[in-house]
């Protein structure tokens, strides 16, 4: 190192503070402003789309070099219509009302003060994911839209296409008159970079959000010195019983494990009332084979499916991230539920049934961030939701839980209106 080179610790203590002084710019930024911003970088998005595919294919090219899973690389690859959804959903978040300065509750105490409690941003936020393009968009946009400054550290495997899209989205800060410092990435895929950010960047980060698998997310929760949003992982499951039509058990079932195995919506466990053998099954199982799905049964499934491998403990607690499914057959809801909270990660899990005591008690008895009937556990996206996207599903129990999106990216602060009141 030359000795007028700084040091990765300066380095990044630098754009901590270029990101703090940005954020005391959009906590007061209009509307236009920055909704003109994310306008303009899906304009570029679009207009750099071969040179931003060209990138995608580089990076790849190289992960398979590596060779990394399948489910790995679907996260990575970018495609003309997957562009275009990110350029969209630049849009969608322009669109969205601006949380900040919103009044969620107001009320007058008996001695005449006024207080309102109003919506603010959180300040800098430092956003730790691994092979997924597209986060650099949703939480550029995101934190963009919400007042918010972030620091991006994206995987290695994706540089090439993170970089790209990042570059669309200076050209919308500075078509806007934005700091471009209020959505930075950092410049090495030095590991060392992320323990900086896990520090706190001398008090320039206020919250840490990770996407990524367990490693990452355990050495975030481990290292961290700030706030954490967790995103643990996706062991999402889905729980049939027999009042529930046969063909809605199949379709919903093969979309959740199917569509995308390796998002962390995806059901990694099947859970299948004993009463429901004999009609949903087969038909259930028979669906996912043919579009390609590897079945791992109890020794109950076996014995009405002998084709499928047995499963271990281990597959219980496995986020497989692959067209892999465990199946169990449960004595009832109770077992179910008990099933879920032992093994589950309190991130996603559905009930299909027509029973509506068994879906409250579903809905009452399991503690995760996202509980759904009677549809596909892959709804566990901010953009499904209305949020315009997402950084992440919290699957922690403070303040984000959920989709991550505008109102989870800020914080509040309180108003009082008096006139004259003193305290006795």
């Amino acid at each position: 190192m030359n000795a007028h080179e700084p040091s990765l610790h300066e380095t990044m203590a630098a754009i901590g503070r270029r990101a703090r002084a940005a954020a005391r710019i959009l906590a007061f930024a209009s509307t236009e402003a920055k909704d003109r911003a994310l306008s303009s970088a899906a304009d570029a998005i679009e207009a750099e789309a071969s040179s931003i595919l060209s990138a995608n294919a580089e990076d790849v090219a190289q992960a398979k070099e590596n060779g990394i899973s399948p489910a790995f690389l679907d996260r990575l690859t970018v495609t003309d219509v997957r562009l275009r959804a990110i350029a969209q959903g630049l849009r969608e978040i322009a669109a969205l009302p601006d949380p900040v300065g919103a009044v969620t509750a107001e009320w007058t105490r008996p001695n005449g003060l006024v207080i309102s409690r109003v919506r603010t941003p959180l300040g800098v936020i430092g956003v730790i994911f691994e092979s997924r393009p597209n986060v650099t968009a949703d939480a550029g946009a995101l934190t963009l839209k919400s007042g918010n400054a972030v620091i991006l550290r994206g995987g290695s495997e994706a540089t090439r296409t993170s970089h790209a899209i990042h570059a669309c989205l200076l050209q919308g800060l500075e078509a806007a008159g934005l700091p471009l410092d209020a959505i930075q990435m950092i410049p090495t895929t030095d590991r060392a970079a992320v323990g900086e950010m896990l520090a706190g960047l001398d008090g320039n980060i206020d919250v840490i959000v990770p996407r990524g698998g367990k490693t990452l997310v355990a050495r975030v929760q481990d290292e961290a010195r700030v706030p954490v949003f967790a995103h643990l992982e996706g062991l999402c499951h889905t729980y049939i019983e027999p009042s529930v039509d046969v063909r809605l058990a199949v379709d919903v079932t093969v979309n959740a494990k199917m569509r995308r195995p390796g998002v962390c919506g995806a059901t990694e466990t099947l859970l299948v009332h004993k009463d429901a053998v004999a009609t949903h099954l087969r038909p259930v199982i028979d669906a996912l084979i043919v579009k390609g799905c590897e079945i791992r049964g109890d020794e109950a499934v076996r014995s009405y499916y002998p084709a499928a491998k047995a499963a271990t403990e281990e597959d219980w607690h496995t986020e497989y991230e692959a067209a892999i499914l465990s199946v169990k057959i449960v004595e009832d809801i109770g077992a179910a539920i008990d099933h879920i909270t032992h093994y589950g990660s309190h991130h996603t899990e559905a009930i299909l049934s027509e029973d509506p005591a068994s879906v409250d008690r579903f809905f009452t008895e399991i503690d995760s961030a996202i509980l759904l009937h009677n549809a596909s556990t892959q709804f566990a996206d901010g953009g499904e939701f209305g949020f315009g996207g997402e950084i992440g599903i919290a699957t922690g129990k403070f303040h984000a839980r959920g989709p991550v999106g505008l109102e989870q990216l800020c914080s509040f602060k309180y108003i009082v209106r008096g006139s004259g009141q003193t305290r006795p």
